[in-house]
């Protein structure tokens, strides 16, 4: 263990083996109620940019995951990138599934994926490298529901930043983040599962409490995130409505009076609040209860994505009192 952040590990038995099932993680994500028509050209930029910034190979990122989650190392060779590539170079023939009849097999398709675009990324299975890159586009509606997004993230192993620096990590998550038409965003600490991490998280009860730093993500649910923010992290990205609704970033500065935090204005509409030097787990055995993070919650409680009982069904092992209680534990 740091003195920032404990080092998580947890191994369990495959049908390959004995394999290493979670780990902690520096995760980055934004939030883009955009379809990937509008998107696909930045996104493409921020996946070159972590791909400069972590290398492609055995220690980083080798293996891709299709939209149905089959594994294909193909992804990652020469003829994979252009696939990617296409993906990310969207057809100008059709614009919204709205143009399409419900009893087309191309419409049914799409609808059943419940994504335009997935890309996923990551380290060999048998041997997870704490490197992935994600990205899921929402489906392309003329009126999209209310508040689906696209979820772009990104994840480093904790080492990157021990061997290269927290200036490192964040310089790579605002270049990703400038290319990016996000609402809201995020850059922190969080449990990395995988395996279905339902089946994980009963053996995880002392860190997920133990360890208010460490995030427990949820992309799926998190695509319907709309403009709110989701939690409290090291990195806050805030754009409209949010930043406005705050009175912008003069007016954001002056509520913000821990000596950690401080605010940086990516441009005229953009913001990114940094809660200290390092990313920080805090550890309430020993009373570090991460100050800086509770002052903004509370500066951003009406704006906080709200606890649904969904995600209790998602904590398998946990009572729904529980999960309200974690979901609230820079508030309460």
């Amino acid at each position: 263990m740091t003195e920032r952040y404990p080092r998580i590990r947890h191994y369990g038995p495959t049908p390959v083996g004995e394999q290493l099932l979670l780990r902690d993680v520096v995760r980055i994500a934004f939030f883009m109620p955009h379809d990937n028509h509008e998107l696909a050209p930045g996104v493409e930029k921020a996946l070159d940019v972590y791909r400069r910034g972590v290398g492609v190979g055995p220690g980083t990122i080798c293996h891709g995951w299709d939209a149905e989650g089959e594994n294909d190392q193909s992804l990652l060779e020469e003829k994979g990138w252009q696939v990617i590539r296409s993906w990310l170079h969207p057809s100008t023939t059709w614009r919204f599934l709205d143009e399409f009849g419900e009893e087309t097999e191309f419409f049914r398709r799409r609808t059943k994926k419940g994504h335009e675009v997935f890309i996923s990324l990551t380290g060999a299975p048998s041997e997870p490298t704490g490197y992935g890159f994600t990205y899921c586009a929402r489906l392309p509606w003329r009126t999209p529901p209310e508040h689906s997004v696209s979820v772009l993230s990104a994840t480093l192993p904790t080492e990157y930043l021990e061997e290269h620096g927290s200036g490192r990590g964040r310089e790579l998550a605002l270049e990703m983040a400038s290319h990016l038409r996000f609402s809201t965003g995020h850059a922190g600490l969080a449990f990395d599962f995988f395996r279905p991490h339902s089946r994980l998280l009963a053996g995880l009860r002392e860190e997920v409490f133990r360890y208010p730093g460490l995030d427990v993500p949820d992309v799926e649910l998190l695509s319907a995130v709309g403009t709110r923010v989701a939690g409290v992290h090291w990195l806050n990205f805030l754009s409209q409505p949010v930043l406005g609704a705050l009175g912008g970033a003069a007016a954001l500065r002056t509520r913000l009076h821990s000596p950690e935090t401080t605010l940086h204005e990516l441009d005229g509409e953009r913001v990114v609040v940094t809660l200290g030097q390092w990313p920080e787990a805090g550890d309430l055995a020993r009373g570090q209860d991460l100050p800086a993070y509770r002052e903004l919650a509370r500066v951003l409680e009406p704006w906080l994505e709200s606890f649904s009982p969904s995600y209790a069904n998602t904590w398998r092992g946990y009572t729904q009192e529980e999960v309200r209680r974690w979901w609230r534990r820079f508030l309460d």
